[in-house]
């Protein structure tokens, strides 16, 4: 069997899963975009995107499980193949959080404003860095960029700690903020989750690239805890 149809469905698997990025990308940024100008009208946008990152998800699956059964890849290509599909999941995944926020931003457009939004643009733009970051390293084959990715993971965390502080202090002080400072808690919470998947993506380039599993391995701060890869809950 030739290489070059084989070749051209791994480029073409590569390209679909970066289209599916870009999705990705935009609902992140257009979701905190909503929260920002208070405008739900911003959410119908971001939901009907959502709706093809969900297609895509089964498009690309389908595509991966047919060049494994027809090829049988081995080696640097099979962890290719292992790496898109996992990528494939995570991706979605960050899809669904990005509606998480959405719907979040659409509640607190109807109450009064708890504080001026600093922490979580903030939170939010590192956040779309890593996610960004995450598929250049994947395309590029580029394992420097990924362990970068993984030490950018503790600043998000610190942040959403900084954030959960904040608003705990909030609520404990006047009750009447209660329920937008839970909203802001859950848009941290998946602002957070968002960056633990292109941890998850950054982890898989390293293994494509090196052949080493770093789930577990990689260097982090001792009060880091990552959650394991099917541990999202969503709000």
């Amino acid at each position: 069997m030739s290489k070059r149809p084989f070749l051209a469905e791994l480029d073409e698997l590569q390209q679909r899963l970066l289209s599916m990025g870009g999705l990705v990308e935009f609902a992140i940024h257009r979701s905190i975009r909503a929260l920002i100008a208070r405008e739900a009208v911003q959410s119908r946008e971001i939901w009907q995107t959502e709706r093809r990152i969900n297609e895509m998800e089964v498009e690309i699956d389908e595509l991966a499980t047919r060049i494994l059964a027809l090829h049988q890849p081995v080696a640097r290509d099979l962890r290719f193949l292992t790496a898109a599909i996992k990528i494939n999941s995570d991706l979605e995944r960050m899809g669904d959080l990005a509606i998480n926020i959405v719907q979040r931003a659409v509640s607190l457009a109807r109450q009064p404003q708890v504080k001026p939004l600093i922490d979580i643009p903030h939170m939010s733009q590192l956040v779309e860095n890593m996610v960004h970051k995450s598929l250049d390293s994947f395309v590029r084959r580029d394992a420097q960029m990924a362990e970068s990715i993984l030490r950018a993971d503790d600043e998000v965390d610190d942040l959403k700690n900084s954030v959960y502080r904040e608003l705990i202090g909030f609520m404990e002080n006047d009750q009447a903020r209660i329920h937008p400072a839970v909203d802001l808690i859950f848009i941290a919470h998946n602002l957070e989750r968002i960056a633990d998947h292109a941890t998850n993506i950054a982890e898989d380039v390293l293994f494509l690239v090196n052949g080493i599993d770093v789930r577990h391995t990689f260097p982090r701060s001792p009060d880091v805890t990552m959650p394991d890869r099917d541990s999202d809950v969503i709000y």
